[in-house]
């Protein structure tokens, strides 16, 4: 079996491998409307073409870069209505990116307690244990 339909496009696995993104992910992206649905041979096959791979692509960088699902959608709303404003863009990444820097920042005072509190423990064979300690307090 050939990953091209009939020299019309490619197979849900050539998708995949192509753009290195899971079967199941595209499954359920297509599920979930965030990659539209693609043309069927008259054999059922599905057929994507350049303009899919184009947008899986996109919306594999924008999950890699930590954007929500909604937050794609909304990023894709915008490219396919045309609608698109650098302003706009720029503003919805700069929301994005004081989520990123407050969880970076949760995540800095996560590792001060661990380890303040790893530090202070002994390791030794005793009952007393002052991460037990933290954690219960």
């Amino acid at each position: 079996m050939t990953d091209r339909v009939a020299g019309r496009g490619l197979k849900r696995g050539a998708l995949a491998r192509r753009t290195g993104c899971n079967l199941e992910t595209i499954r359920y992206y297509e599920k979930i409307d965030l990659m539209p649905a693609p043309p069927r041979t008259a054999s059922g096959y599905r057929v994507y073409d350049e303009q899919h791979v184009a947008r899986l692509r996109f919306i594999l960088r924008a999950r890699e870069l930590g954007f929500t699902i909604e937050e794609t959608r909304g990023l894709l709303g915008l490219v396919d209505g045309g609608t698109q404003t650098c302003a706009e863009v720029k503003e919805r990444t700069l929301r994005h990116l004081a989520d990123v820097r407050a969880k970076i920042a949760d995540l800095q005072r996560i590792e001060r307690v661990l380890a303040t509190t790893a530090a202070s423990c002994s390791g030794d064979d005793v009952p007393k244990c002052p991460v037990l300690e933290a954690l219960a307090s």
